[in-house]
Formats: C-alpha cells, sequence, structure tokens
C-alpha cells in the first residue's frame, strides 16, 4: 500500500465527520436561507431574498450589535484575566504544572447547565455574594446582580476561562526561554522583555484564545436566558427562538448565515496573527 493511500485513509475518517455533521448543515443552512416561511412553520420553497431584507432591519442589527459588544467584553476580561495565570503556571517548577493545569479543568468535571445554575445561586438578591458583603458591612441592602448584563458577562467569563489559560499557556510553553535569556543578558528590565519579546511571541495562543471565547459568547444562548433572565436578547437567543419558537426555519437560517461570517471573518483575522507572529519568531531564532 503505498504512502498517499495510507494518508487518505488516514484522513478519510476525519473529513467524513466533519462533511457529515458540519459541512453538510451548513449547506442545508445556506439553502433554507433563500426561501420563505410556511403558514404553520417550516418551509415554503418558494425563492427570495425577503429574509436578507429583514435581517439587516435596525431590531436585528442591534442586537448583533448588543451581542458583540458582550462577546467582545468577556473576550477582554478573559484574556486580562487567563494570560497572568498561564504566565505563573509556565512559572511553576515542571512537577507543579500538571496540578495547576488540573485545578484550570476542574469546572468541566461538572455539567455546563450546572454551573450556570450554580451562579443563580451566588448572584440572587439571597445569595452567597450579597450575603457575605451583607454580612462584613460592605452593602446595607442586596445589590441587584442578577438577571442583567453584568451576570451574563461573569457566566460568560467563567465558562470559557479555561480554555484561554489552556491556549496562551500552550503559547507560552513553546517559546524559546533562551530568546528571554539574551534580552535580559542585554540589559532589558524583566517588563520591557515581556512587552518585546514575551507578549509578542505568544499572540498566537491570545489570539486563538480570544477568537474560541468570542465566538463561543456570541452565539450562546443557555447563559443569557438563565442568567439574563430573557430580559437580555443576544443573537443566539434570537436564533433558537426563530427554529424552536417561532418556527421560521429561512429566517433563523439567515441569522446563522450571518453569524458564521461573523465567525469566518475573525478565524481569517486570527490566522493572519498566527502567520505574522511566527515570522517574527522565525526572524528572532534565526
Amino acid at each position: 500500500m503505498s504512502n498517499r493511500l495510507k494518508s487518505i485513509l488516514l484522513v478519510l475518517p476525519g473529513v467524513g465527520w466533519l462533511t457529515v455533521f458540519m459541512v453538510v448543515p451548513c449547506a442545508i443552512v445556506f439553502v433554507y436561507a433563500f426561501f420563505e416561511r410556511g403558514v404553520y412553520g417550516g418551509i415554503d420553497f418558494n425563492f427570495t431574498f425577503d429574509n436578507f431584507d429583514r435581517a439587516t432591519e435596525s431590531i436585528y442589527l442591534s442586537i448583533f450589535v448588543t451581542s458583540a459588544r458582550i462577546a467582545g467584553t468577556v473576550t477582554v476580561i478573559a484574556v486580562l484575566v487567563a494570560y497572568p495565570a498561564a504566565y505563573a503556571v509556565s512559572l511553576a517548577p515542571p512537577h507543579k504544572q500538571t496540578r495547576y493545569l488540573f485545578l484550570v479543568m476542574l469546572p468541566f468535571w461538572s455539567n455546563y447547565l450546572i454551573r450556570t445554575y450554580a451562579w443563580i445561586v451566588l448572584l440572587n438578591r439571597e445569595g452567597l455574594i450579597n450575603k457575605g458583603l451583607g454580612a462584613v458591612g460592605l452593602i446595607d441592602e442586596p445589590l441587584s446582580i442578577l438577571y442583567n448584563e453584568f451576570a451574563v458577562v461573569t457566566g460568560l467569563v467563567y465558562n470559557y476561562l479555561p480554555f484561554v489559560i489552556l491556549a496562551i499557556y500552550s503559547s507560552i510553553q513553546r517559546l524559546n526561554p533562551e530568546i528571554r535569556e539574551a534580552s535580559e543578558d542585554l540589559g532589558a528590565p524583566a517588563w520591557k522583555t515581556f512587552i518585546r519579546i514575551t507578549l509578542p511571541l505568544t499572540l498566537p495562543g491570545v489570539a486563538a484564545g480570544a477568537v474560541f471565547v468570542f465566538v463561543l459568547s456570541i452565539g450562546n444562548f443557555i447563559t443569557p436566558d438563565l442568567l439574563g433572565g430573557g430580559r437580555l436578547q443576544m443573537v443566539g437567543n434570537l436564533i433558537y427562538d426563530q427554529f424552536l419558537s417561532a418556527r421560521d426555519w429561512p429566517f433563523g437560517s439567515t441569522l446563522s448565515i450571518f453569524l458564521i461570517s461573523i465567525m469566518t471573518a475573525l478565524l481569517f483575522a486570527q490566522a493572519v496573527v498566527v502567520n505574522r507572529a511566527q515570522s517574527v519568531g522565525s526572524r528572532s531564532n534565526g
């Protein structure tokens, strides 16, 4: 058996899986976007562009903007929290790094819904946070920190933070320590070495983690529904409602196409950042 045939056979299961469970569903969604909603829901196969015109109306664009703003806020907070954590793990002795990474991944031992419901217990007016703040005299009355944007951002950051830590940690671990040592030997202070050497060379990990969090956050509908109390409408909730409540599959497909386009643009931007960082890294190693 030739090496080429062996390679094809090895790749075939993965390609088949992606084709059946990703390419085909996306193609169906794309086709449905060009038809009309049936009288009682479903699909009426009359070709039209009305769904795209409707998706650009101000009410739906505002939901996209709100979703992007919330997802952007979650991404910035997650990166700012994850980078120091990942850096600290990378500086720990090798035999302790595994323990710290285990603690990072520990929340994933429980279900996503359970973790989200736990935040309801923590954030409600009679929850642990309000009771704790009241017990030490920092507040006179319970804070309204549940069923609003703050709660949604908190829940999203908590659920996706481990992925960012792992992505940045992996990027830091691949960094050649001799480059930083050379910078320090030439008299550069630690902060300058970090800004000029460490941070630029670890941007691929930062970009990967940021894109991952943003994409998952902007399309999330469980956290806004539970922690937002149904008061905060994000694009994920809008698409969910179109498919399951309004039974308007064509319009839901159109909104999905818009969301997929945003995700594709972000992945392209990530690839650009990674290529530039790799070019800088190769010049530094050279």
